[in-house]
């Protein structure tokens, strides 16, 4: 059986203060849960009754059997998950200032295994034959990533519902040899954007994708990028969705007391591979997705914070969350 969505990327353990509004060197504990962006989208999904799978690898170590566990725990099939000797499991740390400062450091040194995915290892049929495939930009920093994930695109030509998660994280491209100029970045982006239908992303991702941050303007480049719905979030003044059919939306966020929002955007993210997949439109999928980031932004952690439909309802037909 086919899987609803397979997303390919980030992987790793979030280690998140148990102290909200205290600098890092003074936090004195910690939760540990799983992370990375991919992970917690198919995680999201998952929540929402989908059948998720992830493409990624950790390393060989604890923190990696954790991974392995935490996946299999939240119904996430965990097959595509392996090891590469020699590389540590990646660790995050935040600091948590609410409502909307909320620094990360990524440990992912010397490389992070999940940038180290071959695409000689891909089930490209099982890539094909998924309801909706979710990449991410952080694929695209390094070798052997960015040639699988681009061959990945390439070979699903399109077939599905095919995001492009924009992800623009600068600080995970400084091992690259070549040059993070905006305009050395976007030539693989627009690689990536001719592969498919839908591209996601805040105001300073789309401007990396595009070269433009008003977002009509960007979410316009994006189509004539070649995606089918451009994505646009633009924080406290919601999200902006527009479709080259015409059905497009522009969406004010759910209020919300923030506590954490660094997972809203991949609670975000998986409600709106679900919201796909169940043929909604494109003003009902937003709304559907800003409920779910908005109760995770509610929450401390990110995966194990994502929302089930139950909770979603609840939130639209309230209008807020509690």
């Amino acid at each position: 059986m086919a899987y609803d969505l397979i997303t390919m990327g980030r992987i790793g353990v979030d280690l998140y203060p148990l102290q909200t509004g205290v600098p890092l060197a003074r936090v004195s504990s910690f939760g540990k849960f799983l992370g990375g962006s991919a992970t917690n989208v198919a995680v999201a999904a998952a929540r929402l009754g989908r059948r998720t799978a992830v493409i990624t690898r950790t390393g060989d170590d604890p923190f990696g059997t954790y991974l392995h566990e935490a996946l299999r725990g939240f119904g996430v099939d965990d097959r595509w998950v392996t090891p590469v000797p020699g590389l540590p499991t990646p660790v995050t740390f935040c600091e948590i200032f609410p409502p909307d400062d909320f620094p990360l450091y990524f440990y992912r040194q010397p490389k992070a295994p999940d940038l180290e995915i071959e695409a000689g290892d891909l089930d490209f049929d099982a890539i094909r034959e998924a309801g909706v495939f979710w990449v991410t930009g952080t694929g695209l920093s390094e070798e052997p990533s960015r040639t699988a994930t681009l061959a990945a695109l390439a070979d699903r030509a399109r077939s599905a519902a095919t995001v492009f998660d924009l992800d623009w994280r600068p600080m995970l491209w400084k091992n690259t040899s070549w040059s993070r100029t905006p305009a050395a970045v976007r030539v693989f982006y627009a690689e990536a954007l001719r592969h498919a239908t839908v591209a996601v992303g805040n105001l300073d991702e789309v401007e990396i994708a595009t070269g433009l941050r008003e977002p009509h303007a960007a979410a316009r480049a994006l189509l004539d990028a070649g995606v089918e719905l451009a994505v646009v979030k633009q924080g406290p003044k919601g999200v902006l969705a527009v479709s080259r059919d015409g059905d497009s939306a522009e969406v004010p966020p759910l209020p919300v007391t923030v506590l954490n929002g660094l997972g809203a955007g991949d609670a975000f993210g998986g409600a709106l591979c679900h919201g796909l997949l169940a043929g909604w439109g494109v003003e009902k999928i937003m709304r559907y997705a800003n409920a779910a980031g908005a109760i995770v932004a509610s929450r401390l952690e990110c995966s194990s914070a994502m929302p089930t439909a139950d909770e979603v309802a609840a939130a639209l037909e309230t209008g807020a969350v509690r």
